[in-house]
């Protein structure tokens, strides 16, 4: 019996580590600064056809992902939790930019992204969508930039991409990720407030 009672008492305890974490983690949860990662420099063009870039987001914080607009599996909870963390920094007037590049350039062309874009409420004034440029070169942006792999799959319409949101500061360093397929937003938004503004 004794036995039995100590092991309950150690998973029980084991268990509540979760507890300390919650209350103790801070926005350090979401840091990943130590990584030392930055995003190379580029242009692009963005759902109205136009040239945008590491120019254009200069001196400023921005929201990435990756996704692509014939997506069959996550970014569909990605795009609109994106759109929502927009919404609330709009509202509390935090000034950032949003950037979801496609992994689908072939297809997704400035005016699929354009009616991607529209059809999930995405306010063109600070979220961009962007294309025009190969697939190698997203893959190898992806890899340089946020460490992170995009493998199309062989007879799938799926392809292989992060479902992280990865926050850049105004000097291109990638200080920050988040879990883009988490509904409750509550902590990314309360520490993207404390880190942008």
């Amino acid at each position: 019996m004794r036995i039995v009672i100590s092991i309950f008492l150690l998973a029980l305890l084991g268990g509540c580590g979760w507890v300390y974490e919650v209350g103790s983690g801070g926005s350090s949860e979401f840091d990943i600064s130590k990584a030392e990662m930055s995003t190379m420099d580029f242009e692009f063009i963005n759902q109205d056809g136009a040239p945008y870039g590491t120019e254009q987001l200069q001196g400023q914080y921005w929201l990435a992902n990756l996704i692509f607009t014939y997506c069959p599996s996550v970014c569909p909870t990605m795009t609109p939790n994106m759109e929502r963390l927009q919404t609330a920094m709009n509202a509390e007037g935090v000034e950032m930019s949003f950037i979801s590049f496609t992994v689908d350039p072939e297809r997704d062309t400035a005016e699929a992204l354009y009616s991607y874009g529209s059809n999930v409420g995405a306010d063109f004034a600070s979220w961009q969508f962007l294309t025009g440029y190969t697939t190698e070169q997203i893959t190898e942006f992806a890899a340089e930039s946020f460490k992170t792999p995009v493998q199309h799959i062989d007879g799938s319409e799926d392809i292989v991409h992060s479902t992280s949101f990865f926050l850049v500061d105004p000097d291109g360093n990638v200080i920050r990720k988040y879990d883009g397929l988490q509904s409750n937003q509550e902590s990314i938004i309360v520490d993207l407030m404390n880190t942008v503004n």
